[in-house]
């Protein structure tokens, strides 16, 4: 604890210090960790859908996997909504996801896990997952029920577990009994009213919102990132790093 007091301090006596020179030159360093990353970051992605494409087969509402691991992952981390993390967290990181994308659920169990445990767990970072459904119908009403999840603090909790149990890309598998099963997997506790909140116009609204916003700010694809902080003129745009150690140099330039 003491070490991370004084890691503040010294960040707080060297923004003091920095002039606004130097302060432009850090968020020129912010955006040179995004656009050094593109070219990575297509690689990695291919790479990620040809992993996730030879696993085997998800979709079952009968058969979910994943949950105990799920909770291990986000055990003890403060969730409000689809924020994960402490909400006094002074950098965000905001990802803007398809829950049917296999690539997301790539991202989600090979990148973000290691961001959870070094980032949010510390209390440093906390990450905002907002659905920017790109896929067909059924990702509306999936990203509308991780929505009514986090009405009851289990939002993270639900997409984690959607993802580790995703089908095959837009094949029909999201239908109401696998999103009822992946709700109690993830431990929310009034069904009924999930079911109920999971189809209201504000909830599948909300979802059109958050596609809308992702594409005025010109994303083209899930999963994009953005992160905001202490260090960013507002919210900066990183679109998909290759990896995690990309994320956390954004994120570091971005306190």
């Amino acid at each position: 604890m003491s070490s991370r007091k004084e890691r503040e301090k010294r960040r707080e006596q060297r923004l003091r210090e920095e002039s606004p020179a130097d302060r432009g030159d850090r968020r020129t360093k912010l955006l040179q960790v995004a656009a050094g990353a593109v070219f990575l970051a297509i690689a990695v992605v291919v790479v990620l859908i040809v992993v996730n494409s030879s696993g085997e087969g998800g979709g079952d509402a009968r058969n979910l996997k994943d949950v105990a691991a799920v909770d291990r992952l986000l055990g003890g981390v403060p969730q409000d909504g689809l924020v994960l993390g402490d909400p006094k967290a002074k950098v965000e990181l905001i990802e803007f996801g398809d829950l049917q994308c296999p690539v997301c659920k790539a991202y989600s169990e090979e990148i973000l896990p290691e961001l959870i445990d070094a980032k949010v767990k510390s209390g440093e970072v906390k990450i905002a997952f907002r659905n920017y459904t790109i896929i067909g119908d059924q990702s509306t009403a999936a990203g509308a029920a991780a929505l009514a999840a986090g009405a009851q603090g289990r939002g993270w909790n639900y997409i984690e577990l959607f993802y580790r149990n995703q089908g095959v890309e837009n094949s029909g598998y999201a239908d109401d009994e696998f999103l009822t099963a992946i709700a109690k997997g993830a431990g929310v506790d009034d069904i009924g009213r999930w079911n109920k909140e999971r189809k209201s116009a504000k909830l599948t609204g909300e979802v059109s919102a958050t596609t809308a916003e992702a594409e005025r700010l010109g994303l083209t694809g899930t999963p994009s990132f953005a992160v905001e902080g202490p260090g960013t003129e507002g919210m900066e745009i990183l679109g998909t790093p290759g990896s995690a150690g990309e994320i956390e140099s954004a994120l570091e330039a971005a306190s």
